[in-house]
């Protein structure tokens, strides 16, 4: 065995030079591709819809639409996200099960994508690997800039007695768009995707707030150790190639400085799910669940409430009205990178991490004591 970190258990050391941090570049790239803004919002129902897609582009960063979800099973997916929102703990698993088993429509694919294109912004939209080879084209066809291809854990090698499997490297070459795979979270399956000539890769298994992989089925690592390690994938491939495959850490973040690590262990952009199920322009009016849920047979995922508070250009950009690094996720990037010396998100990869369980507990007492009282 080996020892594995959460972002919990390490802390940044900051640069011998600091820049000002609206000197800072946190451009990130997908292949002819760039976004101001390195935050994915994820491909969850309670977060995005056609709509959130539009403002999440308009404030330089990247919404991917589930083309497996509600947007696509239902002409008036508002009426269905209502239903879930207003359902008891006790029914609203049966409930999602019974949502999630119509079938996708391939006419709501286009109109959602068209939607989301006809307003100037840029499409990303997700698809589960059983219906990637079927979905893939349809997307592309009605304008998809992006497409993301994810499930719970994702290899470049899947031995089945049933069918073919997806071939990655025959889904870039069917789509013109750029390819984004997730979830992984080792260096072997990281590399071996990455030569299938995929554009990007999505790192994290089981550590999001409303997914219970690693209590239903055991599985997962701590996201610092598994984004470095894909990194160090990532810079092996380059090494190879010159090829670089951008890398997104995808889960477990729930504050700033959790952001902050994130790109301090190699992350190129960061996923961010049950932070902005919070927005008030979400769909999911303050609930998220996670998208094994509907499994049939075995759900590996919880609706959680997280509440509505605040606008979505609020959490990303502030100002913040709260002191415990929920909000204006930007600015904490920037103010880590000027701290430590960082003038591009590729100069954040080297920036120096120690480990550090009571980095949040050192000198806190009275934040403590305010807390039990």
């Amino acid at each position: 065995m080996k020892r594995a970190y959460g972002f919990d258990e390490v802390a940044l050391v900051p640069g011998d030079v600091t820049i000002n941090p609206d000197q800072t570049n946190i451009a990130f790239t997908i292949r002819n591709l760039t976004f101001s803004t390195p935050i994915l919002a994820a491909s969850m129902d309670a977060i995005v819809d056609p709509n959130f897609a539009i403002l999440t582009s308009k404030l330089g960063g990247l919404a991917v639409l589930n083309l497996d979800g509600v947007q696509t099973r239902y002409e008036k997916p508002e009426e269905v996200l209502a239903e879930i929102s207003q359902a008891s703990d006790a029914e609203v698993t049966a409930l999602l099960q019974k949502i999630y088993s119509q079938p996708v429509k391939e006419n709501l694919i286009a109109e959602r994508i068209q939607t989301i294109k006809q307003a100037g912004a840029t499409c990303a939209v997700s698809l589960i690997p059983a219906t990637t080879k079927r979905l893939a084209p349809v997307a592309d066809e009605a304008g998809a800039d992006i497409v993301v291809v994810q499930s719970t854990v994702t290899t470049a090698r899947h031995i089945s007695k049933s069918y073919r499997g997806l071939i990655f490297s025959e889904l870039c070459q069917m789509v013109s768009m750029p390819v984004i795979v997730g979830n992984c979270v080792t260096y072997g399956a990281a590399l071996e995707l990455m030569r299938t000539g995929i554009d990007g890769i999505l790192v994290g298994i089981g550590p999001g707030a409303a997914c219970t992989t690693r209590e239903v089925i055991g599985v997962g690592v701590p996201q610092v150790t598994a984004t470095m390690d894909c990194a160090a994938a990532r810079d092996t491939y380059f090494e190879e190639t010159g090829r670089y495959v951008a890398l997104i850490t995808d889960g477990g973040i729930r504050t700033g400085s959790d952001l902050c690590k994130a790109f301090a262990s190699g992350a190129d952009a960061v996923m961010l799910g049950s932070i902005l199920a919070q927005a008030k322009e979400a769909p999911g009016k303050g609930y998220n669940w996670g998208m094994s849920h509907p499994n049939p047979a075995l759900p590996r995922g919880t609706r959680v409430k997280v509440g509505a508070r605040a606008s979505l250009e609020q959490l990303l950009f502030g100002p913040t009205s709260v002191t415990n690094g929920t909000e204006n996720f930007v600015g904490a990037l920037r103010t880590a990178m000027g701290v430590c010396g960082a003038l591009a998100i590729k100069d954040m990869h080297k920036v120096k991490m120690v480990i550090a369980p009571a980095i949040k507990t050192e000198g806190k007492y009275f934040q403590a004591m305010q807390g039990m009282s």
